[in-house]
């Protein structure tokens, strides 16, 4: 570990989960460090769930545990930073995915704000988004639903102020600096620019979800459409 790098807190968050927040700014780095630990925690017989989030770990230990053990804050605490500090184990790499996207239109209502916004053309937000690679950082809000990092700062795009009452699945949508596709319809708000026919999420699967924490992500474009 550099030794400029900070420290992560650690705290407990109810009687049986401790939570383990990295320091800002939220990186890659980090976010493998946070990917790294759920990996090497998953052999501890004490703890029955662990939930890697956006530059936090959270973890639940058996009730059975937390009653008996007085000190168990401070074993947690102990081991998250002997885990956090070590250079030596580092987290795997996912796997290289690709999605094909049709953008703007109708599967992208919002993709000619989201040029407005940045000051280019819709084939320039298209080109720059295509030409990133995203990594999925953590699952969230829905089953399937990827919070993907490495979104280019041009194209960041502040949420909707008022939040659509229904965003069709297969969505890929922009909030902030953070890019992602809505696996089924719901609410949502973020700049809709796409629609991928990919299946996100389906519970027949041996893997339910189409990707994991640390699985690398570029986009493709099938369809283009300016009206």
């Amino acid at each position: 570990m550099k030794e400029a790098e900070r420290m992560p807190e650690v705290y407990r968050l109810g009687e049986h989960c401790f939570v383990l927040q990295a320091p800002e700014p939220v990186t890659l780095a980090r976010q493998q460090k946070i990917w790294m630990i759920a990996e090497q925690l998953r052999a501890r017989t004490e703890i029955v769930d662990i939930v890697p989030g956006m530059n936090n770990l959270t973890v639940r230990i058996r009730p059975d545990v937390t009653e008996h053990e007085s000190n168990e804050y401070e074993n947690i605490r102990r081991l998250f930073y002997q885990y956090w500090t070590d250079d030596d184990v580092v987290s795997t790499l996912g796997r290289q995915l690709e999605i094909a996207v049709k953008f703007g239109g109708s599967y992208g209502p919002d993709l000619a704000h989201v040029a407005d916004s940045s000051g280019l053309s819709i084939d320039e937000v298209i080109r720059i988004y295509t030409a990133a690679e995203y990594t999925v950082y953590f699952l969230g809000f829905q089953p399937g639903f990827a919070y993907l990092g490495g979104l280019p700062n041009i194209l960041a795009t502040p949420r909707h102020a008022s939040p659509r009452t229904r965003i069709p699945a297969g969505s890929v949508g922009i909030g902030g600096a953070q890019t992602g596709i809505y696996p089924n319809a719901s609410p949502g708000g973020w700049q809709v620019i796409g629609h991928t026919d990919v299946v996100l999420f389906d519970p027949q699967r041996d893997q339910p979800s189409f990707w994991l924490p640390g699985d690398r992500v570029r986009f493709t474009v099938t369809e283009i459409h300016y009206d």
